[in-house]
């Protein structure tokens, strides 16, 4: 099965990427000799700053199988990486990550995103020789926890990271994501009015984003201490319906399903447009939108009751990576530091069984080292 097929945005390529990623760099150089002879199964998006480590894992000796996520695959980055012996398995028009291919490599570590790599283990999958890994996000983080019971190997969940929280997350996400919904739409954010659905790191950088290029934002959250925080942050706050029949620009960032559902969808103003933030795109029941009136490039627009038109970003893919280059460069760099010294402890045996935070001591030392790149020179 397959997805639309969406442009790719022009990028720069890997070697600017990896300029600008000291952390990653350095991480690798000082812990190579973990990864030298083991099997990594790998699940990213796949672009140039992912591609980095990757690179990097494969000259420190790794043997590398990837595959991405739906909609976010850059072709000329994977054509790199295979040139480079990398197993790659993925196209842009996949709809979900290749779990059985990447698994079959009888990987030592897994680096997750999503948990669906995990997730294919936990559903019997043979694994013999997985020694553990980590998992990037917030969603799958959830879904390993739920099943946290039958974990039969550490597992460090990088989203858990404060640091990572804060950098990438809140700074990297909320201007990247913006930046991603000017590309694909070649609108004024200045004078519009946006709602952020959702305030946790995401949510949050996206709506003080907006803010500072002049939106009206208004923030619905049903969590009443982030609610409260929009409200002490000088934004507007409302329950989801009145913010959704005042919207011109809606940004979805809770990361749960089909928080716009039918019910929410009659709400909706006429030329509304509607942009994923969250790793999936379930966040909208596009099902009950019905089948669009028109579809090209990133957009698809539907007629809806009463005259009203809306449009689809995207289909709600994340629409940063999908319409936009993902992250800053520097926050990758932060992140997928994280990543690497997550995964060498993990690989080395210093995490104990189950689902755990990036260790703080981890943590600490990145943001340490994340501050003087900041503030050198």
């Amino acid at each position: 099965m397959t997805i639309r097929t969406y442009p790719t945005p022009p990028a720069p390529g890997i070697d600017w990427a990896a300029a600008h990623m000291p952390l990653t760099r350095e991480a690798v150089r000082e812990l190579g000799s973990v990864f030298n002879g083991l099997r990594i199964a790998m699940c990213l998006h796949i672009e140039p700053k992912t591609a980095v480590l990757v690179r990097l894992l494969a000259e420190a000796g790794a043997e590398v199988s990837l595959t991405g996520s739906p909609g976010t695959t850059r072709e000329d980055t994977a054509a790199d990486l295979r040139e480079r012996g990398v197993a790659v398995h993925a196209a842009r028009d996949d709809d979900a990550p290749r779990v059985a291919a990447v698994l079959a490599s009888d990987p030592h570590l897994i680096l997750d995103n999503g948990g669906d790599l995990f997730r294919g283990v936990l559903d019997g999958h043979p694994a013999p020789h997985l020694r553990g890994g980590t998992e990037e996000t917030t969603t799958g983080g959830i879904v390993l926890r739920r099943r946290a019971a039958e974990v039969r190997h550490p597992i460090v969940v990088i989203n858990d990271s404060p640091l990572k929280l804060l950098v990438e997350n809140r700074f990297g996400v909320g201007q990247s994501v913006v930046q991603a919904f000017m590309n694909a739409t070649n609108l004024m954010i200045p004078g519009s009015r946006a709602t952020v659905v959702g305030f946790g790191p995401c949510g949050r950088g996206t709506a003080h984003t907006l803010r500072q290029l002049g939106a009206v934002v208004t923030v619905a959250d049903i969590d009443p201490y982030r609610a409260l925080e929009a409200s002490l942050e000088g934004f507007i706050v409302a329950d989801l319906d009145e913010a959704l029949e005042r919207a011109r620009l809606v940004f979805l960032a809770t990361g749960a399903p089909k928080v716009l559902g039918a019910a929410q969808i009659d709400r909706l103003a006429h030329g509304a447009i509607i942009a994923g933030v969250g790793h999936h795109p379930w966040e909208m029941d596009l099902e009950a939108l019905g089948q669009p009136a028109v579809a090209e490039g990133f957009h698809a627009s539907y007629d809806l009751a009463g005259g009203r038109t809306v449009h689809v970003i995207a289909d709600t893919n994340m629409v940063n990576l999908v319409a936009g280059l993902g992250n800053p460069i520097e926050a990758m760099d932060l992140g997928l530091t994280l990543q690497a010294r997550s995964l060498a402890a993990a690989a080395r045996g210093e995490v104990d069984r189950g689902v755990h935070p990036v260790p703080d001591a981890v943590d600490r030392s990145v943001a340490a080292a994340f501050l003087r790149q900041r503030t050198a020179g």
